[in-house]
């Protein structure tokens, strides 16, 4: 069974339980653990923007969760999100940018990473048991024999992640594969058991106008 979908999402209001939907998300991150997942971290007060020309992955889940983390002024928050699991995932032309404001005579700097900037399999962005925590997204999306609705603990690709706030027994969707093309995200988390960055490049820069999108 193959399903596109295009569109965006916005999470304004959100109890552990996901509205139900068709979305997948693409997303690249920083701070990895290498071999193992990371366990649930109190996440910063800046979320980041990833673009992706296409990822392909492989155990595809999506589950609705909360972030806790703080505020860049060291308030404790939470944030509604929706977790996109992959068992095995390629990215090609990966762009993640994050702004960092109100610097004292600088204002707003933009860190800027890319990535995987081929068509080759092999010279593009791998991960392996990646999660991503999404708060919005865009993408034109084919998944490839799809289930929605599922029981969060009941996922056969990539698993709900242990000690995160999500409730098990509520709406999850899961597919054999997931094809994404043009995507574009904004998340407040990633962690991935192994992360390889062909052609890595990173730039700092005053302003916004470096940003992914």
């Amino acid at each position: 069974m193959e399903s596109q979908v295009r569109g965006g999402t916005r999470w304004k209001r959100f109890a552990v339980v996901m509205v139900p939907s068709v979305a997948a998300t693409a997303c690249i991150g920083v701070a990895l653990a290498q071999g193992a997942l990371a366990a649930s971290f109190s996440v910063s007060g800046q979320s980041f923007k990833v673009t992706a020309k296409e990822l392909n992955g492989k155990g595809f889940s999506q589950y609705g969760a909360i972030d806790e983390g703080y505020t860049l002024d060291g308030k404790k928050t939470a944030h509604p999100v929706a977790v996109s699991a992959f068992t095995s995932a390629s990215i090609e032309k990966m762009c993640q940018s994050v702004v960092t404001p109100n610097i004292p005579l600088l204002g707003s700097v933009t860190l800027r990473l890319e990535a995987g900037n081929s068509s080759e399999e092999e010279k593009q962005v791998a991960a392996t048991n990646l999660y991503i925590d999404v708060e919005d997204l865009g993408a034109d999306a084919e998944f490839t024999n799809i289930d929605i609705g599922v029981a969060g603990k009941d996922l056969k690709g990539a698993k709900m992640k242990a000690n995160e706030t999500a409730n098990p027994f509520g709406f999850a969707q899961q597919a054999d594969s997931v094809k994404l093309t043009k995507v574009k995200q904004t998340a407040w988390a990633t962690t991935a058991g192994t992360f390889k960055l062909p052609g890595l490049s990173m730039k700092l820069s005053t302003g916004t106008s470096a940003e992914c999108y």
